[in-house]
């Protein structure tokens, strides 16, 4: 069984010695940490980072903010239902944290994607070939093989826990002072990048090993292994997964059927997929019923998007609730999303399909995939030098544009090389495009 009471913790990073008196707060300390998080300058840079479409456009599709928003929204529900079906079938002493399901899945999907680089998904391709086949690779010798795979398979998962727990220069200790339960729920692989297998998939960096020792040591998380370390999955983060595979999946499919790059029919033929004409004649006939008082397709598709995204929730959080003994003893991590029931397990590979032929292979999203390359190579290999070779002219001026929070206090050649993948990571789109044309001298300031 899982131990709630060790596993939900209201201890915060660099705060652990404070005591919290709730009783003149009207929100959790769980909710606050959502608070934390969307008050956040990281979180409302999100609004310029790409999702999978170009931004802007006259058809607004979605960001990595409104992602994270959604996720949130998804997130909730999916901690909610579990907290409700743990209540009804088992007494504890801590019911109360029990009931703060929904609150700490919530903030972690919130700040699931906060350390994501600009260009979307092809940012993170970017970082790590820099480094594998570019001009990071001649770096290579001069940090361990243990911080050379934190480059070369960069993350941005385990970028966010940086983001999150990181005393980032002129910060306290700790930073975002999250809850240990939150910052755990957000951690997808809880390993070290030497187990990532070359693959953008690892928890934390070198940098934040003993902070996640810590954390883990605290909820009382089984350890696998010490060299490398690895443990056991937090619990929520299946519930967090999950949240952001429906979210991403299903987003995807209706922004593509916006910018017409999926027809109104293929797109409603996807989403009712999900219904079998049996088990689901019910909700199918109240569909069609809707459908009928509804012309415009954009509205019949959200209209869809909102049938199946529910059907997908409660369908994930009956998977979670039938796993819940298991959990302390799973090693191989199976996303809720791996063992959907049918018809959503073929619903959702029709979808993946799809996506994959139609919509990540559009013109528009290879053209940002492409662009994302060059550009963030470019101020990668320009940043990077100045911060080991400082005595140049050009570098001097170079590390004057680098903010003051980014100037790390590691002054290793790790550190060095991992304050410059900070301040590209965090760069919003439009940024990282204007830095670029003006360190490559195709644009200046002041002049059209």
């Amino acid at each position: 069984m899982i131990k709630w009471d060790k596993w939900i913790a209201d201890c915060r990073l660099g705060l652990e010695d404070r005591i919290y008196q709730q009783d003149d707060d009207i929100r959790s300390i769980f909710q606050r940490d959502y608070d934390r998080i969307i008050f956040s300058s990281p979180f409302r840079r999100l609004q310029d980072k790409t999702q999978v479409f170009p931004l802007p456009g006259s058809i607004f599709v979605h960001n990595r903010l409104t992602h994270s928003l959604e996720v949130a929204s998804v997130g909730r529900s999916l901690g909610n239902l579990v907290a409700s079906a743990i209540k009804g079938n088992q007494e504890s002493p801590f019911m109360n944290r029990i009931g703060e399901i929904g609150a700490i899945v919530s903030a972690a999907c919130l700040a699931h994607d906060l350390g994501n680089p600009p260009f979307g998904h092809s940012g993170e391709y970017a970082i790590a070939d820099f480094f594998k086949r570019g001009g990071g690779l001649k770096y290579q010798n001069d940090i361990s093989e243990e911080q050379w795979s934190d480059f070369t398979c960069f993350e941005g998962n385990a970028n966010a826990f940086r983001v999150l727990s990181h005393q980032f220069s002129g910060k306290r200790y700790g930073g975002f002072a999250l809850t240990y339960s939150t910052l755990a729920s957000i951690v997808k692989y809880p390993f070290e990048s030497s187990l990532a297998g070359g693959k953008p998939k690892f928890g934390f960096f070198q940098s934040e090993k003993e902070l996640f020792r810590k954390i883990a040591t605290q909820l009382e998380m089984v350890q696998i292994s010490e060299n490398p370390l690895h443990y056991m999955r937090h619990p929520l983060v299946y519930l967090v997964e999950a949240a952001d595979d429906i979210c991403y999946q299903i987003m995807d499919v209706e922004d593509a059927h916006k910018l017409k790059i999926l027809s109104y029919p293929e797109t409603e033929a996807l989403f009712l997929n999900f219904f079998h004409p049996f088990h689901d004649q019910i909700v199918l006939d109240n569909i069609s019923a809707n459908l009928t008082l509804v012309t415009d397709h954009n509205e019949r598709i959200s209209y869809l998007r909102a049938m199946v995204i529910g059907k997908l929730t409660r369908e994930c959080a009956l998977l979670f609730i039938s796993r819940i003994n298991d959990y302390p003893t799973i090693e191989k991590i199976i996303p809720l999303f791996n063992d959907l029931p049918e018809p959503s397990k073929s619903a959702m590979d029709q979808v993946r399909r799809v996506s994959t032929e139609r919509i990540y292979n559009d013109r528009t999203v290879v053209e940002i995939e492409i662009a994302g390359y060059k550009i963030l190579g470019t101020l990668l290999e320009a940043f990077i030098t100045a911060v080991v070779e400082p005595e140049s002219f050009l570098s001097k001026k170079l590390l004057s544009l680098i903010p003051a929070q980014y100037q790390n206090q590691d002054q290793t050649f790790y550190g060095k090389i991992q304050s410059v993948v900070d301040f590209v990571s965090g760069m919003t789109d439009l940024f990282a495009l204007n830095l670029y044309r003006k360190i490559t001298g195709m644009e200046l300031p002041g002049l059209a």
